[in-house]
């Protein structure tokens, strides 16, 4: 891929992964900040590149670092998930372990040591990879995150599929996706399988060795505090933001703070290093 096209312009990148042939959507940022950190977005369930809107670019700017925005097989303008096909209880793991790495292949990117910021379900991705690959990664920023699975998680989840069957829900998520049902379904179908209901990532935290940030909002509507606490418990470097007045979506409940939070995370990084 040509990094030197628009830092706005999404590109569909050829990747293989899940035995499969893909396009993955991506949109690149900060292309002029050649040699500063790489921040690396993971969306949430629902979420594709575009749903994050400015934020990234916002982000990027306040840490004059690049971006790499993207959206997860069967979201935004990446391959749609085809209808018969169900994720397993395994799929976030598979998109650490596989797929993110099949992407940063094809993307030339192997060398590199991003900072990934991911939110729910880009969280519990982001937790993942940091304990499958500790080396390939300077820190990790988690927003929401998930690791394991709460009754007030799965109680939203049944509302928000009465929403998509009872209103305009699938209009809205067209504007992000090509195919909405490819995007709704995948996610809401697995939260609710009852298998999904013994899913965890608590064995893996103590694999990861890179710094942490676990922000969540006071208010979140799919998880309480105890999913930032439990990754404190166990990887001791974590550090906690939370948001008063603040959903499941800190970056857009509270984007300037979440972005001065990152701000001081990143620099104390550096300040390590240096």
């Amino acid at each position: 891929m040509k990094q030197e096209s628009s830092s706005l312009q999404p590109n569909l990148v050829p990747v293989h992964a899940l035995g499969r042939d893909l396009l993955i959507e991506c949109q690149w940022l900060g292309l002029d900040r050649a040699g500063k950190d790489l921040v690396v977005f993971l969306h949430e369930g629902l979420g594709s590149a575009s749903m994050w809107k400015d934020w990234p670019e916002q982000v990027c700017d306040a840490l004059d670092c690049r971006g790499l925005v993207f959206s997860r097989y069967g979201y935004g303008l990446s391959t749609p998930r085809p209808h018969d096909e169900k994720w397993p209880v395994s799929f976030m793991h598979t998109q650490a372990q596989d797929v993110l790495p099949a992407l940063f292949e094809a993307l030339a990117l192997e060398h590199e040591r991003p900072i990934l910021f991911g939110h729910s379900d880009g969280g519990s991705i982001a937790l993942l990879y940091a304990a499958m690959y500790p080396g390939r990664v300077k820190a990790i920023a988690v927003a929401a995150p998930h690791i394991f699975v709460e009754d007030v998680t799965i109680s939203n989840i049944e509302n928000a599929r009465e929403a998509y069957l009872n209103t305009d829900l699938p209009r809205k998520l067209g504007r992000y996706h090509q195919d909405p049902d490819s995007a709704f379904w995948g996610w809401n179908d697995i939260w609710l399988n009852p298998d999904f209901r013994a899913w965890s990532i608590r064995e893996y935290l103590g694999k990861v060795r890179c710094p942490v940030l676990a922000i969540q909002g006071e208010d979140d509507e799919y998880g309480s505090l105890e999913q930032i606490f439990g990754i404190q418990a166990v990887a001791t470097q974590t550090e906690l933001c939370i948001l008063p007045r603040c959903g499941h979506s800190p970056h857009r409940d509270q984007p300037t703070a979440v972005i001065q939070t990152l701000t001081t995370f990143v620099a104390h990084l550096d300040s390590c290093i240096n």
